[in-house]
């Protein structure tokens, strides 16, 4: 069994680089380490927390139970038809490398989301999503073990119940699950998705293809987005919200610039220019700053502790409840949180 570690220093291991120590600590490299970590946890009456890259995450001073940070490797090939290829990609690789893996390949569906940091096994939790592209869509099945039972378990994409920045594993439901490897679908005739606006406008009117899509996001984003190596940050802080077609209307006709994107009978509005069009890029508190170039994100410059970074949340949230009427969902969650 993999050697748990006591007072475990997880301040290297988030993104936000905030100080923040586990009672209890394992690096799981094989499914048998998860196994008996799991195993171990339940003999000692412990709760488990899982921790990936840390890149979506937010970590309180101390978290009681075992952190468990799955470190799975490895790209299986489990079929190859000529046109579609399905992999079994373990939790612990680089989600970014793992996309240029692909791109390099001519194994299609992912460019959109380049750059995105973190591990592949958080890509299904969080259905992370960019330029008009889902994890999901590329997802046939999750294989996942349970840390109430310690069996595993292969779930297909349908059980993973996936939604906008959402899943099975973000709910209560699915809590008790940590990913072990996920199996994809790529397509090498896939069409390149390009239509995303902003993505459309750097492209132009040239003719485009998957490299030239994977090029371009990957430009827009380091444009836009600062590197959490350099500028600690966990990506996008607050999930564009939901409403539903009264209020959205009601809003245009009060904001005629703010973006809408209407799905069925809800629209999905730009959190980032609710957050924008009241001042908040560049505003700081305590160490915490809205990045200058997106208001999303958050910037932590000298925080040592999770409180400043909540309460400047908490305060841009309240504002554009105030103004907009509209509620703010955080993105990353707090890791130990019930």
């Amino acid at each position: 069994m993999s050697d748990i570690h006591s007072q475990f220093d997880l301040g290297s291991l988030n993104t936000l680089r905030l100080a923040s120590a586990a009672q209890h600590f394992v690096r799981a490299e094989t499914v048998t380490a998860v196994a008996d970590a799991i195993a171990w946890a339940r003999a000692e009456n412990e709760s488990v927390h899982v921790l990936g890259g840390g890149s979506n995450v937010l970590l309180p001073e101390q978290i009681h139970g075992l952190v468990l940070q799955p470190a799975l490797r490895g790209i299986e090939l489990m079929r190859d038809d000529g046109r579609f290829v399905d992999l079994r990609v373990g939790a612990g690789e680089s989600w970014h490398e793992f996309v240029l893996w692909c791109a390099e390949r001519g194994l299609h569906g992912l460019a959109n989301l380049a750059l995105i940091p973190g591990s592949v096994g958080a890509a299904p939790i969080q259905n992370i999503g960019a330029y008009g592209v889902e994890v999901a869509d590329s997802i046939i099945a999750v294989e996942v073990i349970s840390t109430e039972s310690g069996l595993s378990e292969s779930l297909s994409a349908e059980a993973c119940r996936f939604a906008y920045r959402d899943s099975l594993f973000k709910r209560k439901a699915g809590r008790h699950l940590i990913v072990l490897n996920v199996i994809f679908r790529l397509d090498r005739n896939a069409p390149v998705c390009c239509d995303y606006p902003s993505l459309a406008a750097y492209l132009g009117t040239s003719e485009v293809d998957h490299e030239s899509v994977l090029k371009a996001v990957m430009a827009i984003r380091q444009s836009k987005l600062p590197d959490p190596n350099v500028e600690p940050n966990v990506g996008s802080f607050f999930k564009n919200p939901w409403v539903n077609i009264d209020q959205a209307t009601a809003l245009a006709a009060r904001f005629p610039a703010l973006p809408q994107q209407q799905l069925d009978d809800r629209v999905k509005l730009s959190a980032a220019w609710m957050i924008d069009a009241l001042g908040w890029r560049g505003q700081e508190r305590e160490g915490v700053r809205v990045h200058d170039q997106h208001a999303l994100v958050v910037v932590n410059r000298s925080a040592t502790t999770l409180a400043p970074v909540l309460s400047l949340a908490d305060e841009i949230a309240g504002s554009v409840v105030q103004h907009f009427d509209v509620a703010l969902e955080r993105e990353p969650v707090i890791l130990g949180a019930q």
